[in-house]
């Protein structure tokens, strides 16, 4: 450090001291003004809106690494497609949401998948959300958790890849079994006509 350096670094730590002595001097009705009703209330808002709740915990239970068996059904006549891959799901954000990573195959070819579970405070609704390797689309489908059946069913559409015009309805049944096995199954309503076209089976590694 040169003198010049030495006597500017020197002249700065005597004005931060000051002003530091300056401010501790200040009535403290000017360094924290109250917040007024309205504030409050937002506030109030705020930590019910951001606050996990048992919802989240719920959620919990999917943490871990899972092996994952498919099974696809495109004509249902015919036997489904069967497929393995293994599952990850990590708590983030302080356990708000669950990240689920998917890493497979199908229909022969490498299939990567990514998703989150989560619980919306305001709607009052569970949510699920997917991208993969094999689509160009996001996934969105809200949701709700039968306690009788331990099983969350969410609704949702997507385009129809041979008219994307029209709108296809899906239900998503996700549904625990015991502490070490889950299942996945998707429905698709075409024609007025729910048909099962996907289950996977998970089970803790």
């Amino acid at each position: 450090m040169n003198r010049f350096t030495a006597v500017a670094v020197s002249a700065l730590t005597v004005l931060a001291a000051g002003a530091a002595q300056a401010e501790d001097k200040k009535p403290a009705a000017e360094a924290a003004p109250a917040m007024t009703a309205e504030q409050q209330a937002q506030m109030a808002a705020f930590e019910k809106a951001s606050t996990p709740r048992a919802e989240h915990q719920q959620l919990a239970y999917f943490v871990g690494s899972w092996t994952a068996k498919t099974k696809v059904w495109m004509d249902p006549g015919a036997p489904p497609q069967e497929s393995d891959g293994t599952s990850k799901g990590a708590a983030i954000y302080g356990g708000r949401y669950v990240a689920i990573t998917y890493d497979g195959s199908f229909m022969g070819q490498p299939f990567t998948g990514q998703g989150l579970f989560g619980f919306d405070n305001l709607r009052g609704k569970f949510f699920n959300t997917w991208t993969d390797s094999m689509s160009t689309s996001f996934w969105l489908a809200w949701g709700d958790h039968d306690k009788a059946t331990n099983a969350w069913t969410f609704d949702g559409e997507m385009p129809d890849m041979m008219q994307p015009a029209t709108m296809v309805k899906v239900r998503q049944v996700v549904r625990i079994h015991d502490q070490s096995r889950y299942t996945f199954d998707w429905y698709e309503t075409r024609g007025g006509k729910e048909a099962h076209t996907m289950t996977i089976e998970y089970r803790r590694q």
